[in-house]
């Protein structure tokens, strides 16, 4: 099963899209990806004029980006950390029918080739078994604020105003890829939860995302592209302080006008406009600030252009970005596989949608019996916090321990315990 959009409905994310896989693309370099993207350079079927109530993939492609593709996009971004077995830069399934889910009207849409009935709640709880091990951070808190601390000299000494830096967590994982994302997206309510397989002889592997953020969404009809970066998070009994807060507002400002230069590289001149320069997003017990920024996509353009122009996202790099990636490479301690990379759609009449791939869970590890069992599996679940001028070790540590209360879910009981 491969799945996008699960979670919360909003108007920016009302639809669920499910099927089975009739083949799959994993990319291991930037020929690689090339050679997928300039499949969807041109729709596969006619483009069409959709209402809001039509769903927006009519099949196509499911899959994730892992972030290290922007190492080729960006080419003087750096060199990421070596790994024993690399993520794929891009993992994809075709699915040439679909179940899809409006989560405002609370129907199933059958499309494509799509075979079977939608499947039924009891039908995913029953198969919802999870035991995870304790988290523990990879590199520890002092090696995270040492990071950070060198971080800040960056800044101050002119570098960049802003980079994103991530810690990996770690637990031992038994049960089904399906168990580990309903316990997600009950404890995230995220608004764009995922589903994709990466199955590699003899260890399988698999992305499990529980992700608040929009990278981009395209509609091939009107040919609108709009991107929505998430900077700042507090708990829902701080949503005033974030509201409030200078350093949380300037970073998001930075990473707006990041993201409206990024459209601006493929966009009909004159089309960006910042829509929303912020608001505030509940996101299950977190609150976000968020804004959205939109464009045209330019004449003789497509869906290859954007990917390139806008990959990786802002948010989770920092500004200027190049030189924030390059400072990513020097102070992280291992590539983040697909955590930072982006997830979606690509439909055959040529809409898309991606979310960051932030909220990730990845799994790798033994098979069970069934197709989405481990036996036993290594969890990698990152999470970050945007430096900048003011910020402080101890406290982007703890924004970090902040993300990481989903975890709960999977047999964490107190996240600020990590040390």
């Amino acid at each position: 099963m491969v799945a996008w959009g699960l979670g919360k409905g909003s108007p920016w994310s009302r639809w669920v899209v499910l099927g089975e896989p009739s083949a799959s693309a994993f990319a291991h370099n930037a020929a690689g990806v090339d050679a997928l993207l300039d499949q969807w350079r041109s729709p596969a079927v006619p483009v069409r004029s959709t209402t809001d109530d039509e769903p927006p993939f009519i099949g196509g492609w499911i899959g994730a980006f892992s972030y290290e593709y922007g190492l080729s996009v960006e080419p003087t971004a750096g060199v990421s950390p070596p790994a024993t077995r690399p993520w794929p830069l891009a993992a994809f399934h075709r699915l040439d029918g679909a179940w899809c889910y409006d989560k405002l009207l609370r129907h199933w849409h059958a499309v494509g080739a799509a075979e079977g009935l939608p499947p039924r709640s009891s039908d995913v709880r029953e198969s919802a078994n999870v035991r995870v091990g304790p988290w523990s951070s990879a590199v520890g808190r002092a090696a995270y604020t040492r990071a950070v601390a060198r971080a800040i000299e960056y800044i101050r000494a002119g570098d960049i105003y802003q980079v994103n830096l991530a810690h990996e967590l770690r637990a031992v994982f038994e049960g089904t890829t399906i168990g580990a994302l309903l316990r997600l997206v009950i404890a995230a309510d995220p608004w764009y939860a995922a589903l994709i397989p990466v199955e590699d002889a003899p260890l399988r592997r698999a992305i499990v995302s529980a992700s608040p953020e929009l990278f981009f969404t395209f509609d091939a009809a009107s040919r609108r592209l709009v991107t929505r970066p998430m900077k700042g998070t507090r708990s829902a009994a701080l949503a005033e302080e974030l509201r409030q807060s200078p350093k949380d507002q300037a970073e998001l400002a930075m990473i707006t006008d990041l993201m409206r230069n990024d459209l601006g590289r493929v966009a009909e001149f004159g089309s960006v406009r910042v829509e929303d320069p912020r608001v505030l997003e509940p996101h299950g017990g977190l609150v976000q600030g968020v804004s959205s920024v939109a464009a045209k996509l330019r004449a003789g353009l497509g869906l290859p252009d954007v990917v390139r122009a806008l990959f990786p996202g802002g948010s989770i790099t920092g500004a200027p970005k190049v030189r924030a990636m390059q400072i990513i490479a020097e102070l992280e301690s291992a590539p983040r596989g697909p955590y930072c990379g982006a997830l979606g759609y690509v439909s055959d009449d040529g809409n898309a949608a991606f979310s960051m791939g932030i909220r990730t869970l990845t799994l790798e590890g033994l098979p069970g019996m069934g197709r989405h069992d481990f036996n036993i599996a290594n969890a990698s679940y990152r999470v970050g916090a945007g430096i900048v001028a003011d910020s402080t070790p101890d406290g982007e540590w703890t924004e970090t321990l902040v993300k990481a209360a989903p975890l709960r879910a999977l047999g964490l009981a107190a996240p600020e315990s990590i040390a």
